[in-house]
């Protein structure tokens, strides 16, 4: 077997474009339907305090391990951790870690397709004054409908899907370059838009004050993992995208400083969709810690009842399609590299397989909603059972396995002349690697499995 690095994918035209398309894949529904939820669920301030925390010392060494692989592998996840197993004189099973998490991206894919299709759906509604001047029975009321019609949410998720592959379809510098450089300036100018209108809710002050006052005494041991888990699944850690992306960084660019950027507007994208949507729940006497449903029945209640609303709503549902479609060009990628590379086949091909593939999984999610709901396994239906063990088996291990495999089984000096770190930052980061990181994220695993 040859272990030439090759790559047939391309390259970033620039660091710029990296950033962007790194920031695009960890944008996504976790920072605007996630983020402000669990923050409401958790006390705000408090938990802001220890989210950012744990982004930088359990989320950034991950992430500077993870593109530090994939640009020295400079090919897909499973053949660049054959690669630099082989390299380091490691059990080539480490390749299985590559394949974690390809199957991770896929997976998260065929049912993350399915939920960006609602924020189409709900792009329409708005549009079409579905939420005006409406009750909160009324909004739950068309969201359970839309829950129940398994055609309408096929379409949307079609949709959906067919949007992600034209980006896909079209290469590095063509697709994914050429669409994030519109997205991301976009999606940021939207979000802009959303906190100026918030500010004119009249509650805007009691709103920076919950996203940013800290009180300690609404956090507990659970708070704590949760913000922990959320730090390190929002930056796309474990699923192949980061890995993947990596390899199209060209030698030159500084690991460490792009690093620290995609974290940092990743985290801001977050914040800044607090800001847009706390106001204006405390303006509308609406309940800040009313999870999942924060997004699709708690806000619509707030743009159908507000002054401007209707445009703002329209506004803040494009927001979330284009938050979605930055991170799911960058699920699939890492399958149409595979299969681009090992399979032999054009990328066209490639995304035709990957994509019907996923597009056929999601039907079977879009069912678990309705007419197949009483199918279940361990006691949740096809959906609630990818969630689970994406985000809570698949992507805890293979974080740890990147962790671990670069501070510990990666030959020193190779790490070192990759990352271009001075000797006390590099020794930084290497403890964190070794012991901090892959400590929390076992942490989080045993929480999500009922351990701890």
């Amino acid at each position: 077997m040859s272990y030439k690095k090759t790559s047939g994918h391309g390259e970033w035209s620039s660091r710029f474009a990296f950033i962007l398309a790194a920031t695009g894949s960890a944008v996504g529904l976790g920072n605007i339907w996630k983020f402000p939820y669990i923050t409401g669920q958790n006390g705000g301030g408090a938990f802001v305090l220890v989210y950012l925390l744990c982004v930088a010392g359990i989320g950034l060494p991950i992430m500077m391990a993870e593109i530090m692989m994939g640009r020295r592998g400079h090919q897909d996840p499973i053949s660049t951790m054959q690669l630099l197993a082989h390299q380091s004189r490691r059990d080539p099973r480490w390749q299985y870690l590559g394949g974690l998490g390809v199957l991770a991206g896929f997976l998260i894919m065929s049912y993350y397709s399915v939920i960006a299709g609602w924020s189409l759906s709900y792009i329409v509604k708005t549009l079409f004054g579905y939420f005006i001047n409406t009750d909160a029975t009324r909004v739950k009321h068309l969201f359970e409908q839309m829950m129940a019609n398994p055609l309408q949410q096929i379409i949307w998720h079609s949709v959906f899907m067919a949007a992600t592959l034209l980006v896909v379809v079209r290469g590095v510098r063509a697709g994914l370059e050429r669409s994030v450089r519109f997205l991301m300036p976009a999606l940021f100018i939207i979000l802009m838009l959303l906190i100026a209108y918030a500010m004119t809710s009249g509650s805007y002050q009691q709103g920076l004050d919950f996203l940013f006052h800290a009180d300690f005494s609404k956090i507990d041991s659970h708070a704590v993992l949760t913000a922990m888990g959320h730090a390190f699944f929002t930056l796309s850690l474990g699923m192949g995208s980061i890995m993947v992306y990596g390899s199209y960084l060209p030698r030159h660019v500084s690991i460490p400083q792009t690093t620290l950027i995609i974290a940092g507007a990743d985290t801001l994208v977050a914040l800044l969709a607090g800001l847009a949507i706390f106001p204006l729940v405390f303006a509308n006497n609406l309940e800040v810690a009313s999870g999942p449903g924060l997004i699709f029945q708690t806000l619509p209640l707030a743009f159908g009842q507000m002054t401007g609303g209707w445009l703002f709503g329209i506004l803040f549902f494009i927001l979330l399609f284009f938050a979605a479609l930055t991170s799911s060009i960058s699920l699939i990628e890492p399958a149409i590299a595979w299969l681009t590379q090992n399979r032999q086949l054009s990328r066209e091909q490639a995304c035709i397989r990957a994509g019907l593939s996923c597009w056929l999984l999601g039907i079977a999610v879009v069912f678990s909603f309705n007419i197949g709901s009483e199918y279940t396994l361990m006691g949740k239906n096809l959906f609630e059972l990818l969630d689970y063990l994406t985000a809570n088996l698949m992507l805890p291990l293979g974080g740890m396995g990147i962790a671990i495999f670069a501070g510990w089984k990666m030959h020193t000096r190779d790490a070192e002349r990759e990352l271009g770190l001075s000797a006390p930052l590099f020794l930084i980061w290497q403890f964190l690697c070794r012991y901090l990181a892959p400590g929390a994220v076992f942490l989080v695993f045993l929480h999500v499995v009922g351990i701890l």
